[in-house]
């Protein structure tokens, strides 16, 4: 299916507006899953060429995210990785553990950018930084779509090296599901109950009579952003 590339319009916009110079495209992968990490990229870009074939890393088949990603991970200005674990994730809600994958990519960066460009239309990461949000920003913005690529394979790179070399964790197919639902995922979760890269406040263990005593009560979202003095930026 065709598709327009990326541009750098939002990255001009943001410069000739603000003054920005240094500008991170920010983007997430695993925000669905029922194991493993919710994982955030931040990439600088700059106002370079970006590599023939990028886009949203949902519209490439693995094979092409796999030959684009070692050429992105080299091309880009910088890239920083952050992840929130499903500990993590159980315990402070969706909203919270985005925001705190997303400070840890930011943080990984050897320079802070003067502005952020965030993926969506909520901003999940708020003050200090200087954020512009856009929808299907990882299919129209350059720095967002390398961003997505790159949260993408490495995140399916972990899950996949959990699922073949980790024991007992073979029967869920990582490789080939990354910790989304799956048929294959959902039997062996009837079958031997969840690991501990399940995450456990998830409403798929209501479905799983044998394991849904295992499954872990959090506090809305909603309570502790007013308890934090802050506004709830959305919810899942």
């Amino acid at each position: 299916m065709p598709y327009e590339a990326p541009t750098h319009t939002v990255e001009r916009s943001l410069r000739a507006t603000t003054g920005a110079k240094v500008i991170a495209g920010v983007d997430e992968v695993g925000r669905g899953a029922w194991a493993g990490p919710v994982t955030v990229c931040a990439a600088i870009t700059g106002l370079r060429r970006p590599p023939a074939g990028l886009t949203d890393s949902k519209l490439l088949t693995p094979k092409r995210r796999d030959v684009l990603v070692d050429v992105l991970e080299t091309w880009v200005t910088a890239y920083g990785l952050g992840h929130a674990s499903p500990e993590e994730i159980d315990e402070l809600g969706m909203t919270a553990a985005l925001r705190l994958a997303a400070q840890r990519a930011l943080g990984a960066l050897p320079v802070r950018p003067d502005a952020v460009i965030l993926d969506g239309k909520h901003d999940y990461l708020g003050d200090p930084w200087r954020v512009r949000t856009v929808i299907k920003g990882d299919q129209s913005c350059v720095a967002v779509a390398a961003a997505s690529v790159i949260a993408k394979v490495r995140r399916d790179r972990m899950m996949a090296e959990i699922g073949q070399h980790v024991d007992g964790i073979q029967d869920f197919a990582f490789a080939a599901n990354a910790g989304y639902p799956s048929p294959v995922h959902r039997a062996a979760l009837e079958e031997r109950g969840p690991t501990p890269y399940h995450r456990l406040s998830w409403s798929y263990l209501d479905g799983l009579p044998r394991w849904r005593h295992l499954k872990k009560a959090r506090r809305s979202e909603e309570s502790m952003e007013l308890e934090n003095g802050g506004q709830l930026g959305f919810d899942f």
